[in-house]
């Protein structure tokens, strides 16, 4: 169930299945190929290729692309009272921890005559992808849509795969109308992107897209943001976990939250690292228990088949490196003094200290949308900042392009743009 493995077959593991080493030769990627097809289709053929790739991938006919505004308050009316106290407990926790980040007054800077300032813009249009097929994901609406209003986006657009009859979950209309999503398209896989990027009949362009999503949704987010159509959040892939784990640990808490994870579907990373093989035998006999009576307990299997690592380490300082090294999207430490090990961690997309990571997924006010793919090293979480623009405001003085402007056309001439020399030197004498 768990592959067993020290930190050295660890990393080579790693690296083969996260194609950071090089196995044999290189070949077509099958996944992006498709991709690359549904994108260039849906580019010149519009509301027929989507309804087209909904009856081939969903298996549902759809005639009408855009669920209109009476089916979002049916479906808020049908929810039941206490998932929509939940759905507003979370959202009134998101809305204020991402409140926060447009709290910090933009940059300015003032010398010698010049005044470098900012100016903020939200982007015109979101695209806000929330998956569905084997879960309905209301979360996932509140933690893309409330970032997106609070940075002043006008339009915010969801796409959600609809079920076999065509159908958008209740629940997840229920969170669209929660968070004030100006439209819905029952749309989902790389065809959404595609849609969103590129725009069709029914779903005009946007400026970005964000949101998680299976290998296609995210290598087709990649594809159209490498084409320079929209900009992306950071890759947000299939889910990974990774639990560092000493003797006090509870072994059935630390299997549950494996399973957690790899319940989300294929293609992810739940890892135990630890220094003690006692733990991670009771892990896996804690594991094997739970799956002998769990709901979606195939799925969970079918993932850990491929994702599923147990890894013995000599301490907790080498479990951190291997974290680090698998920069996975959910880090928990499980472990004595984990407050005080944070300071190590340089490659997370979130770290939980005394709590699951279900709690990240729906009401610590953190956005649950996080880099996955080891993107961590250099992408963060969701944040109001990825559907706003910063433009400088550059003005000068007079005295400030005496003081600056010789500097400026030096090096111009020193680069040999003549041009940019002369313009220089023209404003100063005017």
């Amino acid at each position: 169930m768990l592959v067993r493995l020290d930190v050295r077959d660890a990393r080579a593991d790693l690296g083969v299945r996260l194609g950071l080493t090089s196995v044999g030769t290189i070949g077509p990627d099958p996944v992006a190929d498709t991709v690359r097809s549904i994108i260039e289709t849906v580019r010149t053929q519009g509301d027929a290729a989507l309804r087209e790739y909904t009856r081939q991938f969903d298996h549902a006919t759809i005639d009408e692309i855009r669920v209109p505004r009476s089916e979002w308050e049916a479906a808020a009316a049908l929810t039941p009272p206490e998932v929509r106290a939940a759905l507003e407990l979370a959202g009134r926790r998101i809305a204020d921890y991402h409140q926060r980040q447009v709290s910090v007054p933009p940059t300015s800077f003032e010398a010698d005559g010049l005044t470098v300032t900012e100016a903020i813009r939200p982007v015109d249009r979101a695209g806000l992808y929330v998956p569905g097929g084997r879960a309905a994901y209301p979360s996932t609406v509140l933690m893309t849509a409330i970032p997106a209003r609070i940075a002043g986006v006008p339009e915010r657009v969801l796409c959600v795969p609809p079920d076999r009859d065509g159908v958008i979950p209740a629940v997840t209309l229920a969170a669209a109308l929660l968070a004030d999503v100006t439209e819905v398209y029952r749309v989902g896989g790389a065809q959404a992107i595609a849609a969103m990027a590129y725009g069709t009949e029914s779903i005009p362009a946007v400026d970005v897209i964000v949101g998680p999503g299976n290998a296609y949704v995210d290598a087709a987010k990649r594809q159209v943001a490498g084409a320079g159509v929209v900009g992306i959040d950071g890759p947000a892939g299939p889910s990974e976990l990774v639990v560092v784990a000493d003797s006090g640990a509870d072994p059935l808490q630390v299997a549950l939250d494996l399973a957690a994870q790899a319940e989300h579907g294929p293609g992810g990373t739940a890892m135990v690292v630890a220094w003690d093989p006692n733990v991670l035998d009771a892990v896996v006999d804690a594991l094997t228990g739970y799956l002998g009576t769990a709901e979606r307990a195939d799925e969970i299997r079918s993932t850990l088949s491929t994702g599923g690592r147990a890894v013995l380490v000599r301490d907790v300082e080498q479990a951190i490196e291997v974290a680090n090294h698998v920069a996975p999207e959910h880090l928990e430490l499980l472990i004595d003094h984990a407050a005080e090990m944070v300071p190590t961690v340089r490659h997370a997309g979130a770290v939980f200290i005394d709590a699951p990571t279900a709690i990240g997924d729906y009401v610590s006010g953190a956005n649950h949308v996080l880099p996955t793919g080891r993107a961590a090293r250099f992408a963060s979480a969701l944040r109001v900042d990825d559907f706003r623009t910063h433009m400088h405001i550059i003005r000068a003085t007079p005295d400030g392009l005496a003081a600056v402007g010789p500097a400026a056309a030096t090096l111009a001439d020193a680069e040999g743009l003549a041009a940019h020399a002369a313009s220089v030197r023209r404003r100063m004498r005017s």
